[in-house]
């Protein structure tokens, strides 16, 4: 291991666990998320020092990290708390496709991984490459409406939004797209997705599974396009949600797969 990179970092979310796992730098993890579910071996491997707002700083401090990476304003107070100790943190804000790439290769530079990262990363412009590619082979592009949560219902996040439309759908919530904040992206009720009838419905619900029956009990929601076809998907938020190397490399091929699917019976 290269001395003159970090050499005990803590991971504050699951993306950079696994991007450190595919780059083959774990050995320089010493902390994780409770949310980190890939690759399994992490939470057999690594002490689990946070959850996703709260963390054990008790526990972050014992490591003795000479790094720690998060994400979003929702870390900020974890953040403000490690700056103050004098730990060396960085907060990345990755919203976009593009941002997600820039994001990973700029993590690869500070471990000395730039090497490896390029090769990943030329694969998964190869993957988007391919939705690309598949797109304008569409006769047709779905309407396609994205859930983020139930209760009050959230849409649109920009990078879902942006493979959405990559892959050859149309997302009918995409003004919502450019709001970071998930407050700007509520509806008061379930009538404007019923008013855009969308084609297809991905339901992605952060942290806890679709309840399916209590989805269809919606009001009006037989009249919908997509209940009338069964095009009622339940996504993983495990690779959709965490702006990463997944979301690029299991997002992209899962959408484009949907909309295949749904193309080929129309």
């Amino acid at each position: 291991m290269d001395h003159q990179y970090p050499q005990r970092i803590v991971c504050l979310t699951d993306e950079v666990t696994e991007w450190l796992y595919l780059l083959g730098e774990q050995d320089r993890i010493v902390g994780i998320s409770a949310f980190a579910d890939r690759p399994e071996e992490a939470k057999k491997e690594k002490p689990m020092v946070c959850g996703f707002t709260g963390a054990n700083f008790k526990k972050i401090m014992a490591t003795q990290p000479d790094l720690v990476i998060g994400f979003s304003d929702l870390q900020a107070d974890i953040a403000s708390r490690l700056i103050k100790e004098g730990i060396p943190t960085l907060i990345t804000n990755q919203r976009s496709i593009s941002e997600i790439m820039n994001t990973l290769m700029m993590i690869a530079r500070m471990v000395g991984a730039e090497a490896k990262a390029k090769v990943l990363l030329d694969k998964m412009n190869a993957t988007i490459e391919e939705a690309k590619q598949f797109s304008q082979s569409l006769k047709e592009n779905p309407k396609i409406y994205f859930e983020e949560w139930d209760d009050p219902i959230i849409t649109g996040i920009q990078w879902v939004s942006e493979i959405i439309t990559l892959c050859g759908g149309k997302d009918v919530f995409i003004e919502h797209a450019d709001k970071q904040n998930a407050q700007g992206r509520v509806l008061a009720n379930f009538e404007p997705v019923v008013e855009r009838n969308p084609d297809i419905g991905l339901f992605c619900w952060c942290g806890k599974k679709m309840d399916k029956e209590a989805v269809l009990n919606r009001p009006n929601i037989q009249s919908l396009s997509f209940c009338k076809n069964n095009e009622i998907h339940e996504v993983d938020p495990i690779f959709m949600l965490q702006p990463g190397p997944a979301t690029i490399m299991e997002g992209i091929p899962y959408i484009m797969n949907i909309i295949k699917n749904w193309s080929q019976r129309k």
